[in-house]
């Protein structure tokens, strides 16, 4: 396809795990048939750090429940998970057609937060492109949009994912650099991050020539994707990226 509709979501999770499913399946609902839907870092639970066996037994659940609703839609989040290893992981989950289509651990965990104190760092070479429908992504959690390397190793995207749980104080660094990344890379960003007191509230959907709109107080913000705009402005400023 292409065009799809964009969804980017923006909502606070609580301590009740349970309400946070049900607004994110509300949302999930309230988008067209072939969306593209992107949920804040691990919005199910928060980082509940003092219950991360409670938290990656219902993530678990979770995702059986959102597999179902991703029968003609793109669904895309972070959550906790334990490994078979018994460690614990960051892991998006991209889900397409009742399937699993796409995992990669966080790499790059954010000291700052303590995440290293209580996450295992995934493999750099997980970060990769992925496709879907001839539309090809990239995805970079939160704080690993800092790192230069990764924009390049996402040359050629489509459509790059930013799931997130950005720091309030650090809010214009988001917004910088999710719209630099669109710029960069000539492609769509979808950015979405928490809405919660400590968080930016500045998810948001970038176009491939750097024009960005926001959430604001929106809990789903709906946008489009067209291949023809990462392919014109590809050709309009010819950078060396190449793409299909």
């Amino acid at each position: 396809m292409t065009k799809r509709p964009l969804a980017t979501l923006q909502f606070g999770s609580t301590d009740n795990y349970d309400a946070n499913l049900t607004t994110l399946i509300n949302l999930i609902q309230e988008t067209p048939e072939n969306a593209i839907i992107l949920a804040p870092e691990v919005c199910l639970t928060n980082f509940d750090y003092a219950h991360f066996e409670a938290a990656s037994a219902f993530s678990t659940k979770a995702i059986e429940t959102l597999l179902q609703l991703s029968k003609n839609r793109l669904i895309a989040l972070t959550v906790i998970e334990k490994r078979e290893d018994g460690k614990f992981y960051n892991v998006a989950k991209v889900l397409y057609g009742k399937k699993l289509v796409h995992e990669q651990c966080k790499n790059r965990l954010f000291k700052l937060g303590d995440e290293h104190k209580y996450f295992t760092q995934g493999e750099e070479k997980h970060l990769s492109l992925f496709e879907v429908d001839g539309i090809r992504f990239g995805l970079m959690i939160c704080f690993e949009l800092r790192f230069k390397q990764y924009w390049q190793d996402l040359e050629g995207a489509d459509i790059i994912l930013v799931p997130a749980r950005w720091g309030k104080d650090r809010s214009e660094n988001f917004s910088v650099l999710t719209e630099a990344l669109a710029v960069m890379n000539q492609c769509y960003v979808l950015s979405s991050d928490a809405s919660n007191e400590n968080c930016t509230s500045m998810s948001g959907i970038i176009t491939p020539f750097g024009k960005a709109t926001r959430n604001g107080n929106t809990l789903c913000l709906l946008g489009s994707y067209d291949k023809q705009e990462t392919r014109k402005m590809r050709r309009y400023l010819n950078v060396g990226i190449q793409g299909k």
